[in-house]
């Protein structure tokens, strides 16, 4: 758990501090890692309700029919909030300090992969974003 919150507050210090830069020029590159961050920073804060909503369906959970939804809500949740720590983890392993946070030019391999983290940081923002709606939708209606 506390390796997860040092990986947050890295990606959230990140994030700042690329906002941080101003009216530096930014290249392409530059502009999409803030963009990837961008999102990023946009669905972090949901693992929070992730955390609760596990906890919440974990209570219902029992072996009838509308008990299995329970679970099955919950395995959801937590596969996504796995695939973030996943995404942030392979992130960090791909780029340094100075391409996030200072605009470094990425070498063609850099940009590649750059491309590759958006399309899996917008896929992992789609599942929280949906196992969170499926989740509160299956809490309020058995509520």
């Amino acid at each position: 758990m506390a390796t997860i919150i040092r990986v947050q507050l890295l990606f959230a210090l990140l994030f700042f501090m690329i906002s941080c830069q101003g009216d530096k020029k930014t290249s392409e590159g530059q502009s999409q890692m803030k963009k990837v961050m961008a999102m990023h920073d946009e669905v972090m804060p949901e693992m929070g309700v992730i955390g609760k909503l596990v906890r919440e369906l974990k209570k219902k959970e029992d072996s009838t029919a509308i008990g299995l939804q329970y679970k099955s809500a919950r395995e959801d949740l937590q596969a996504a909030h796995e695939s973030m720590m996943v995404w942030m983890r392979e992130f960090g392993n791909r780029f340094d300090s100075d391409e996030i946070l200072n605009g470094k030019e990425l070498t063609d391999q850099k940009q590649q992969w750059l491309n590759e983290e958006e399309r899996k940081m917008q896929a992992v923002k789609e599942e929280i974003n949906t196992s969170i709606e499926k989740a509160k939708t299956l809490l309020k209606d058995t509520n």
